[in-house]
């Protein structure tokens, strides 16, 4: 595999990435949260409506141990497990503390056996999808679907040292609030929109899969009715 450009979204220009410098209650742990798509990165740069910075990096993959949450080989379960492990959720009853639990137990994916971690951003939206599925009020199918069609983007997170020697900076490019600030409005809100669609459908069926279902019934992580 040759060398791709990934596009890290910041308030500020970051030349030389430190792993050590990342905060460790991110999505994946602590390391450089990137994606592959520019127009993600403009929003990203922008998200807290002041003007921003694309850095702009050449990253070579070879010899690295790559995780893809994403992969068919995975469930959306193997995402909420690593949420639930590195970072901070509402667990206001038995029922969401029991789930994390067994969600961790039984699907999470260590990811300090890997150099580079890539799956969905757990953006306020995304993160909302995750917090009503350890609750209990939101099934399995809907979670996923609600995650592809909110379209919120895929990361890639560097979270190891060899991972980190392997990129170089080449530049950055400024990024205007007025322009993207409203972007990544629109697309949190048409995300925010999705989850309440699925979720009012839903909840009128009964042939989907709650996390109850899951820890009643012992599902582990080979379980084909959660594919």
């Amino acid at each position: 595999m040759g060398k791709i450009t990934l596009y890290h979204g910041s308030n500020h220009i970051i030349k030389v990435p430190l792993l050590e410098i990342g905060k460790k209650n991110n999505d994946y742990g602590q390391g450089l949260y990137c994606t592959k798509d520019l127009e993600l990165a403009k929003e990203w740069a922008c998200k807290q409506n002041s003007d921003g910075f694309v850095n702009v990096y050449s990253f070579g993959m070879e010899n690295l141990k790559i995780l893809n949450l994403n992969d068919n080989d995975k469930s959306i379960l193997n995402w909420i497990a690593v949420l639930l492990k590195n970072r901070t959720f509402n667990l206001n009853t038995d029922y969401a503390k029991m789930a994390r639990e067994y969600l961790i137990d039984n699907f999470y994916i260590d990811t300090a056996d890997f150099d580079v971690v890539m799956g969905y951003r757990a953006d306020d939206s995304y993160f909302n999808y995750a917090e009503s599925f350890v609750a209990n009020g939101l099934p399995v199918k809907s979670l996923a679907k609600a995650l592809k069609l909110g379209k919120l983007g895929e990361q890639i997170a560097l979270v190891s040292e060899e991972a980190f020697e392997k990129i170089e900076f080449i530049k950055a490019i400024p990024v205007d609030k007025n322009v993207y600030f409203p972007k990544f409005n629109t697309r949190d809100k048409k995300a925010r929109k999705q989850y309440k669609e699925e979720l009012s459908v839903k909840l009128l069926e009964n042939d989907d899969i709650f996390v109850m279902d899951i820890i009643r019934q012992g599902m582990k992580n080979d379980d084909p009715r959660l594919r």
